[in-house]
């Protein structure tokens, strides 16, 4: 993308974006720029995380969208409205903010933190409260443990807990993050995500959020704009698609050379990319069984119970001896639910040293997955975003040896 084009990318073009950017620059009086005509749609109900390198006006943008910072010139607008010349306390009371230091205030409990912003707003003690409760037991918090603590009785997590439930207490449409998880241990982090990610399916607010991780962006976001020094755009698309085909050569170095791996965590299990191996049922003979793999030429089989759930798996060198197939059926330890992504079941078969995983629908047995299918789902989801199409309709060009 050249330096003076803009882009406006967003989920649905005929829907209304909840956030628009519109030539958004933002020039300091030595002259440095930090955000560069910036034109952006943010979909409503979506999370759009800015993500790159320090100082290239990701924080900058955000603050401009709650006037935090002023725009040196262009139009910004929420729900539709031109805000930016609206009053910003005004403005700023229709989002709700975390940022890293979360911010609680020191003097007050937990409940009275959360009901901040609808004490601001004039409600009455008996509703902001009651929100208050409503809010910390969505984000984990046990309100009969927690309300009457003060933020220094907390763990880094549980504060940031509490600063994410203060910023959805007056339900704002909006809601803008600053690193938010940022200044915590990897473990209480990846809970936070996690959590997050469960309250974003549950709430669809659109968000708006800022980390240097790509990582972090890959795993939350709906849409991710990346962008380099000077406040300039790089791309904004779909993880996935920007993972399978960066626009450019700043992008491909910033997701790293590792981007297939980080593909993987945005790419499903198809039903196209399963193996279905022979199967047979606890109470069947081992001399049924027998005859099922040599049928089938094949070494294995799966074995289900009789409601067809998953118990394990069996091979031919089981099968000589008398008795039942539950007499020799081995368990199975690797195995990924049917809405798991790639990254997962490669983590299971590394983990298991399997030599492929089983998928499951609930409890009931779908396919299996192997690594050499794993390995083409990758290629043809790469291929299908590029080329702009279904993963199911690619066809895949293979090396046949001589």
């Amino acid at each position: 993308m050249d330096a003076t084009e803009e882009t406006v990318i967003g989920l649905d073009s005929a829907a209304e974006p909840m956030i628009r950017l519109e030539s958004v620059t933002k020039r300091y009086a030595d002259g440095t720029v930090a955000v560069a005509e910036l034109s952006m749609d943010v979909p409503r109900g979506s999370l759009v995380v800015l993500v790159g390198p320090s100082g290239c006006g990701k924080t900058t943008t955000m603050k401009m969208v709650n006037r935090l910072i002023e725009p040196t010139s262009g139009r910004i607008y929420l729900d539709g409205t031109d805000v930016t010349n609206a009053d910003p306390v005004k403005l700023r009371r229709r989002m709700g903010y975390v940022i890293q230091q979360v911010g609680l205030f020191p003097h007050r409990n937990v409940l009275d933190n959360v009901a901040t912003v609808p004490e601001l707003l004039g409600w009455d003690a008996r509703r902001r409260r009651a929100r208050a409760r409503e809010l910390l037991e969505l984000v984990g918090l046990d309100p009969a443990r927690f309300a009457k603590r003060y933020p220094h009785q907390l763990s880094g997590g549980q504060q940031q807990r509490v600063g994410v439930a203060r910023a959805l207490a007056a339900d704002p449409p909006v809601l803008l993050m600053d690193e938010p998880f940022g200044a915590v241990d990897p473990i209480a982090r990846d809970h936070l995500q996690s959590e997050f990610l469960r309250l974003q399916q549950e709430l669809r607010k659109t968000v708006l959020f800022v980390t240097h991780d790509i990582e972090e962006a890959v795993r939350l976001g709906d849409r991710i704009a990346i962008f380099s020094q000077g406040g300039k755009l790089e791309q904004y698309d779909t993880p996935a698609a920007l993972l399978g085909t960066p626009a450019t050569n700043f992008v491909a170095d910033f997701v790293g050379a590792d981007r297939g791996l980080k593909r993987m965590s945005v790419t499903p299990i198809l039903p196209t990319d399963l193996a279905h191996p022979p199967v047979v049922h606890l109470e069947d003979s081992l001399a049924t069984a027998e005859a099922v793999l040599r049928k089938e030429n094949s070494r294995w089989a799966i074995v289900l119970d009789a409601a067809e759930a998953l118990h394990g798996w069996l091979g031919i060198d089981s099968t000589s001896a008398s008795g039942l197939v539950r007499d020799a059926a081995r368990r199975m330890a690797a195995w990924v639910p049917a809405d798991a992504s790639l990254k997962q079941a490669f983590a299971e078969m590394l983990q298991h040293n399997a030599g492929w995983v089983a998928v499951l629908d609930g409890e009931r047995f779908i396919g299996v997955l192997t690594p050499s299918a794993l390995h083409e789902a990758l290629r043809r989801s790469v291929e299908a975003d590029a080329d702009g199409v279904a993963p199911e309709q690619i066809v895949l060009d293979t090396v046949s040896t001589v």
